[in-house]
């Protein structure tokens, strides 16, 4: 059975980070694009950082660049979403999704199969 569990989200203060982490069964990542998304509460979902199938190309929304980074480990059959310098802004559900052989547009009606997300709260 496909699978997609996320882990890691929690409490922190502004300025601090998080590591997402999500875990793939039933498939192997290699052939699917994969992304994060976030939903928080009163808005639409939007793509935080996607990663194409091939490797080859990285989309990162403009309020998460240069602090966001995503990672792919084949071999684990895992992503991660790596967050520093966490704002309060960035309060929300972070879902992981894939898209079979797919790019790095980060459009959430192009992804296959979701997580059922986890929740990161940053306030002091």
């Amino acid at each position: 059975q496909l699978q997609l569990v996320e882990s890691g989200g929690g409490l922190v203060q502004p300025g601090g980070s998080l590591r997402l982490s999500c875990v793939a069964s039933g498939f192997t990542l290699d052939y699917y694009a994969i992304g994060w998304f976030r939903e928080a509460p009163g808005k639409e979902r939007e793509g935080v950082s996607c990663m194409s199938s091939d490797n080859g190309r990285t989309y990162y929304a403009d309020s998460v660049k240069g602090r966001f980074t995503i990672v792919r480990d084949n071999a684990n059959n895992t992503m991660y979403l790596q967050m520093n310098s966490l704002k309060p802004e960035d309060t929300a559900v972070y879902y992981c999704a894939i898209e079979h052989h797919g790019g790095a547009t980060c459009r959430y009606y192009s992804m296959d199969y979701w997580g059922k997300g986890t929740l990161v709260t940053v306030s002091s």
